[in-house]
């Protein structure tokens, strides 16, 4: 089949809803027909669906004698279509695209709702609803009832001729916000400019005339440490110096010593080779202190300890500390910062400048975006003229002929106070509906008959099939007041649109049932005082008995074989 299996409700689960005990079904592709006796439970069905897609209710619709109900709906849905929804409640997809909704409604009125396992809110419930079911002949969860979807509609129905210049449009919408948005920023008070560029001069003459240097601040804070330990640093050194060669304080330096050593192990060294080893070793480590002795004395004599060389490097080290609270944590930030204010200073001094070519690129640009808006406009007038006729020739097939079909195109070409360009030019799309003869036209939304708002749905839906984006489809009280051969036009509308689209359909009609690809019962059973309503996808020979039933309200062996031809010549139109 055609239809988009990537996008589709797999499976409802009802428990403790009306005259529900507990149900369980799962959905095809295309088109699904609901039957069954009236009162059997038909609107149970969609009420629970509609409960699930975040629709109010109420607690009266728990099953007597039950505490709470549930109903569960499992979908099907490419990623992309619900992703930006699911991310503002830091929630991604499932890789395999399964999305569970659920809802539970206790008697203390308490609603619990779940998405993917995860506890939301009735109105994210309801968000996610709407990108994937309509219902059509209740007025909720209708997409074409809300008037800002109705110019993308238009512009998917137009091709794509409009398409590319909304590409371009878009692009130039993006440049104009742009150069508004940078003119806005230039357009400020001239006394605020002038204050704002006093202390943009203030910062930078501030950190130029510290002439810092990278690696500065480390090398002042190592000075800083020799500087301030001088004293010590020499004390120690003399010391040690006294204690290798002078021996003032021990009485005999360590050099000495270790010369008399040398002095005795001289008359033993050469009786063996081992013993003259030690004495060279020896006498390398005396000529090694000789020289650390002497790089001893070197740097203690360099060490001069000067308090104002030590306040300078403190002072130096204060001035880059303060600068570092003001513009950055490090020298290197300081400079950027720097960089980044001579920037925005010379921006500023040139603002009269940039203004004025901002202003001369907006005139342009505003020029560009009303001539793409009037080429818009046209596509568009041109399109709803094709998309009126096609549509008003699906009324008539629903027996209603006295119907009018308007698409409302209000061009803004009005410059007085400025143009407001909008995402989709300055046109405002809106589709209207006259259903019967000497009726104004009107919203959609205004129309008062469910079977009405169903039809036009209908033919509405049929000529945009091919670009409509929902998913799944669901109408109820279609065939309301309407003849047996518009219930066939009905079905053969309905078997188009599920080619594109799954299409859920509950219908008192043979026609219709007759050319669905999935057939299910509703039955109200009555047992042990008690009333309950189940559901069943029925087999060829079931499906056959259904519409007998539905030709003739007895089975009988005439309605039998009128049943089976019905099914036979059942076929998936082409609507022109």
């Amino acid at each position: 089949m055609g239809v988009d299996a990537a996008n589709m409700l797999l499976q409802l689960d009802i428990r403790n809803v009306a005259l529900i005990d507990e149900i369980s079904v799962e959905l095809g592709e295309g088109l699904n027909v609901l039957t069954g006796e009236t009162g059997a439970g038909k609107s149970i069905i969609i009420d629970s669906i509609n409960a699930v897609l975040g629709d109010r209710v109420s607690k009266d619709i728990i099953r007597t004698g039950s505490d709470k109900a549930f109903v569960e709906a499992v979908f099907r849905v490419d990623a992309e279509r619900v992703r930006d929804i699911l991310s503002d409640m830091g929630m991604e997809p499932e890789e395999d695209g399964t999305l569970i909704l659920s809802r539970e409604i206790t008697q203390s009125g308490r609603n619990t709702c779940r998405i993917n396992g995860r506890m939301v809110s009735v109105s994210f419930m309801k968000a996610i609803g709407e990108r994937l079911i309509d219902i059509h002949g209740q007025h909720d969860n209708q997409s074409l009832l809300k008037t800002e979807h109705h110019i993308e509609l238009l512009d998917l129905f137009a091709g794509e001729s409009i398409q590319n210049l909304l590409r371009e449009y878009a692009n130039l919408l993006d440049q104009y916000k742009d150069v508004v948005k940078k003119l806005k920023a230039l357009s400020g008070d001239p006394g605020e400019r002038e204050r704002k560029m006093d202390l943009l001069r203030f910062q930078i003459d501030e950190i130029k005339k510290a002439r810092l240097k990278d690696g500065e601040e480390e090398e002042l804070n190592k000075q800083k440490m020799l500087l301030a330990n001088a004293e010590k640093i020499s004390d120690t050194l003399a010391q040690v110096y006294d204690m290798l060669v002078s021996g003032e304080t021990a009485g005999k330096s360590a050099i000495d010593a270790m010369n008399e050593s040398l002095s005795h192990l001289s008359s033993v060294s050469r009786l063996d080779s081992s013993y003259d080893n030690i004495y060279r070793r020896l006498e390398d480590i005396v000529y090694q202190l000789d020289d650390l002795a002497a790089d001893i004395r070197k740097n203690q004599e360099s060490i001069e300890y000067n308090p104002e060389s030590l306040n300078e490097v403190e002072e130096r080290l204060d001035l880059i500390y303060r600068l570092k609270r003001k513009y950055g944590k490090g020298i290197n930030e300081i400079h950027q910062f720097c960089e980044e204010a001579e920037k925005q200073l010379e921006e500023i001094e040139k603002s009269e400048e940039i203004a004025r070519l901002l202003a001369e690129k907006q005139t342009e640009l505003e020029t560009q975006l009303y001539l793409t808006s009037c080429k818009l406009n046209a596509e568009r007038v041109r399109a709803a003229s094709v998309l009126e006729s096609r549509i008003g020739r699906q009324l008539d097939d629903l027996e209603m002929r006295n119907a009018k079909f308007k698409v409302d195109i209000q061009f803004d070409a009005d410059n007085s106070s400025g143009r407001k360009y909008g995402p989709n030019g300055l046109d405002k799309v809106e589709f209207l509906i006259s259903p019967n003869l000497g009726e104004p036209l009107k919203p959609l939304a205004k129309i008062a008959s469910g079977g009405e708002m169903s039809r036009v749905m209908l033919a509405i839906k049929t000529i945009l099939a091919d670009v409509d984006r929902m998913p799944t489809l669901i109408f109820d009280e279609i065939d309301t007041g309407i003849s047996g051969k518009a219930a066939q036009k009905v079905g053969e509308k309905l078997s188009y649109i599920s080619a594109k689209h799954q299409v859920l359909c509950v219908t008192h009609q043979a026609q219709i049932a007759s050319i669905a690809d999935h057939n299910y019962l509703i039955e109200k059973v009555t047992a042990e005082n008690s009333t309950r309503t189940k559901i069943m996808l029925l087999d060829s020979e079931k499906k056959v008995k259904e519409i007998a039933r539905l030709i003739g309200g007895e089975i009988t062996e005439t309605s039998l074989k009128h049943a089976e031809e019905m099914i036979k010549t059942a076929k998936k139109p082409q609507i022109a």
